[in-house]
């Protein structure tokens, strides 16, 4: 008895493409699915969505390099851009308002927006689509322009929830209402609500289907972020960005003595290091903004499943995380968060870096 293999899907397909750089057979594919009949919202959300995110996942396995995981992002963003084109209204067809989609100042992921952006053309909206990494400034002098409907932002990044949380207030004193979306604002949509955005969406497709049902409510009069964020008031997360370049420095240096195993890493692996400890501070500081230890702990574990992945121990990050709690003793938000992410990361046997190194 013989079998006979399936033949590939366009999924299959389109990964193939993407991942091995392959622009023009992208292109194919995704029109191929159209003539095949695949409506193009689908062909959006349930060919290309799903291939981006595996060239996420591939890349934090460490099964696709930066650099490739770059390319295959490029290519896909054009596949959409060629897709726009072919499915583009006619001109003078009636349309059901005007959006604002744009992704948050320091969000370099573009790629959901564009999809959102495009999702919205397919059904009937306006759209002025700004892409990645807008600053707050240049948003409103756009808002204020043109006069939209409403505003659409994306983030992937939850360092970048302070930065999103001045946009969505800035724009609601334009008396714009404010849709966001992304993984930034968490799976349930909870830093969307905390954060005091009109309505969430966890996908494209749910964005289009909301603003469907109606317009969105005119948000409330002006406020500030603190009105939404009364913990702000101990000063812990402005100390901790403040502070951020010397926390940097002050682990670095307290990292040698805590992690013999450092004393021979190479100046690139030193780099990296440095950059790892960064971010660390990135996320500590916006766990505190968003007063959610959860945040940072969640970062920690994907941050262990990355460093795993590459064949260094979880357990390196401890010692970063002692010599923060040390220089940040006297934040008692601060602290705390360091104390409960560090535990899960520690040997059974104790929490001290200098006596788990071998």
């Amino acid at each position: 008895m013989t079998s006979t293999a399936l033949p590939p899907t366009p999924q299959d397909l389109l990964w193939e493409a993407v991942s091995t750089g392959n622009e023009h057979a992208a292109t194919l594919v995704v029109f191929d699915a159209l003539e095949h009949g695949l409506p193009a919202q689908e062909v959006l959300l349930s060919l290309i969505a799903p291939v981006q995110r595996r060239v996420g996942e591939e890349w934090a396995a460490n099964r696709l390099t930066v650099a490739q995981e770059h390319a295959a992002s490029a290519i896909n963003d054009r596949a959409i851009a060629a897709l726009s084109h072919r499915t583009a209204a006619a001109p003078g067809t009636p349309v059901k308002g005007r959006v604002v989609v744009a992704c948050v100042d320091g969000e370099w992921h573009g790629l959901p927006a564009r999809l959102l952006a495009e999702v919205l053309k397919l059904r009937g909206w306006a759209v002025d689509y700004l892409g990645a990494q807008v600053t707050t400034d240049h948003l409103i002098q756009h808002v204020h322009h043109v006069g939209p409907d409403l505003v659409a932002l994306s983030s992937s990044i939850p360092t970048r929830l302070p930065v999103a949380h001045a946009a969505i207030t800035a724009v609601q004193a334009t008396g714009t209402p404010v849709l966001v979306g992304g993984a930034a604002f968490g799976p349930r949509g909870q830093y969307a609500a905390l954060l005091g955005a009109d309505a969430w969406a966890p996908d494209a497709g749910a964005a289009a289907d909301r603003l469907d049902q109606g317009p969105l409510r005119r948000p409330a009069p002006a406020h500030q972020p603190i009105d939404d964020l009364p913990h702000l008031g101990d000063q812990e997360y402005t100390m901790v960005t403040r502070t951020k370049t010397q926390l940097v420095r002050t682990v670095m240096a307290g990292l040698e003595d805590r992690f013999p195993a450092m004393r021979a890493y190479t100046p690139a692996q030193r780099g990296r290091t440095a950059e790892d400890v960064a971010h660390i501070v990135d996320f500590l500081a916006t766990a505190l903004y968003t007063d959610d230890a959860d945040l940072f702990t969640t970062f920690l574990a994907w941050t262990a499943g990355i460093l795993t992945a590459r064949n260094v121990p979880a357990r390196s990050l401890v010692p970063a995380l002692h010599i923060l709690g040390e220089e940040l003793k006297d934040f008692p938000r601060a602290a705390d968060m360091l104390r409960h992410a560090a535990g899960p990361l520690a040997p059974p046997h104790n929490g001290r870096l200098a006596q788990e190194q071998a």
